[in-house]
């Protein structure tokens, strides 16, 4: 059994550095040939299958021997001439399985992206609201702020008195001792 972290490596080189090198002379070739485009197409959108499959599949068969190794395999399999490995398992399960489902997998993307649309502008409304929140409760912080620290103390000059404290003189008497 080779190693994981190689076998991860290899699976990195040959199921998508050198697919993915070859697709792109493909495509920057002057007059890229039909055959060759529909055939590295189809090997991105089987390995975007697999990919997503992959996520579920792994957990539930990774645990049995060589699996790493198998689906190693299956990535050059795909890609490698002599097999034409692309082709055979996109005309005979892919496209049958997609021909078929269509019209639903249409209908569910669809709703899908509606249902997204829906749940963002959800999401956009409830951040909107929590930071509309949180700006007035700033905006009160530093009104109470500005509040508590309230009129600037007066100079401690004379003050005038009144006729009030003139005719009062208790008035007078309480007002200097409080200074």
């Amino acid at each position: 059994m080779i190693g994981s972290f190689l076998t991860r490596g290899l699976l990195m080189v040959f199921g998508y550095a050198y697919p993915a090198y070859e697709c792109f002379k493909t495509v920057e070739q002057n007059k890229p040939e039909i055959q060759q485009l529909q055939f590295w197409c189809q090997y991105w959108i089987l390995v975007a299958a697999l990919t997503i499959f992959e996520r579920v599949g792994d957990t539930l068969v990774s645990w049995l021997p060589m699996y790493s190794e198998a689906k190693l395999a299956f990535f050059i399999y795909l890609w490698l001439p002599n097999t034409k490995g692309t082709t055979y398992v996109y005309d005979s399960f892919f496209k049958p399985y997609v021909s078929k489902h269509e019209n639903e997998i249409d209908r569910n993307l669809v709703e899908l992206k509606t249902r997204a649309g829906d749940m963002a502008m959800i999401y956009l409304q409830k951040a909107i609201n929590h930071g509309q929140t949180r700006f007035f409760e700033i905006l009160q912080y530093v009104s109470e702020q500005s509040t508590l620290k309230g009129p600037k103390p007066q100079s401690k000059e004379k003050k005038e008195t009144t006729a009030s404290e003139v005719d009062d003189p208790t008035l007078t008497a309480t007002k200097n001792k409080d200074n």
